[in-house]
């Protein structure tokens, strides 16, 4: 059992508010998911050859300076970091492909949480509202973020297989659900050229979506290719660099609410963390459908 929250906003004026709604509906998941927690929030892109790229690594005090100074000099580019608890945003100049490779060639031990132009994820163990203080997430802006809280059924309780998971530039995915086919699924996804940091499920699902985007796939095709493809219940909030959707199996059996008004769409598995929504007495609230691709677009 996992809870699952996004916020999208039609309206720019809200954009300032984007972490303090976000919080509050991460908050109202906490007996959904109390082991871990985790955010993908979508504000501040960086323009031309400029990419940024959220790292992880256990250690408090890791030299996250020295890494970015290491970085610039042997890509032979500006490079700067900025520290949220023990994540670091690392932007630089030049492509998140060359900064992907850079990290995962020269600093192993370091894990990529999230990469593109404007995703920044963080994620980590403890209850919701902890992570979210820690991270400053009311403080964050943005045009849409999406959310996790996570109770482990398939994997370790770490902050690597904490959810979101970021198979693509920009794109994300979060889970409420199990995977039967995970395994056999991974299998293949190697043999496609698909690669694995966790054992985790959902992460499965997550590179089979980058997989077929890749492929050419739109987004709602992707979608729908995944309800032949993956065995096992689910409901998937994915977020793009345009926007966000939503995806139930075709039993339906793991909660979600979505709601909309002129001025933002929101999703979560509950209603409670939709009830305190800016003028949510004016909103459309729906379940949605099993079998349905649900999306929204800044474009």
């Amino acid at each position: 059992m996992c809870g699952i929250v996004g916020l999208f906003l039609k309206n720019p004026a809200l954009k300032p508010t984007l972490g303090k709604h976000l919080e509050t509906m991460l908050i109202g998941m906490t007996d959904r998911g109390p082991d871990s927690a985790g955010i993908a929030v979508y504000h501040s892109p960086v323009s031309g050859k400029r990419s940024k790229i959220t790292l992880f690594n256990a250690n408090e005090a890791f030299p996250w300076r020295k890494l970015a100074g290491d970085m610039g000099a042997d890509l032979g580019v500006e490079v700067d970091v900025e520290l949220r608890g023990n994540h670091a945003l690392v932007t630089a100049d030049t492509t998140e492909a060359a900064v992907v490779a850079w990290v995962k060639a020269k600093q192993p031990d370091v894990r990529i949480m999230g990469y593109g132009k404007l995703m920044e994820v963080y994620k980590d163990m403890g209850l919701p509202a902890d992570v979210a203080r820690k991270y400053g997430l009311a403080g964050m802006q943005g045009s849409h973020a999406i959310g996790h809280t996570r109770m482990a059924t398939e994997s370790a309780v770490t902050t690597e297989h904490s959810h979101p998971f970021t198979p693509a530039p920009d794109m994300c995915l979060v889970h409420n659900g199990s995977l039967s086919n995970h395994n056999n699924l991974r299998k293949w996804l190697r043999k496609q050229g698909q690669e694995f940091d966790t054992d985790n499920d959902s992460e499965v699902a997550a590179r089979y979506f980058a997989h077929r985007l890749g492929e050419g796939a739109t987004l709602k095709e992707a979608l729908e290719a995944g309800l032949s493809d993956l065995d096992g219940f689910f409901t998937f909030t994915m977020g793009t660099k345009d926007g966000f959707a939503v995806l139930r199996d075709g039993v339906a059996c793991k909660p979600a609410v979505l709601a909309e008004n002129d001025d933002w769409v929101a999703m979560a598995s509950e209603f409670r963390s939709l009830a305190y929504l800016p003028n949510i007495e004016k909103a459309k609230i729906w379940e949605p459908a099993p079998a349905t691709v649900y999306s929204w677009s800044l474009h």
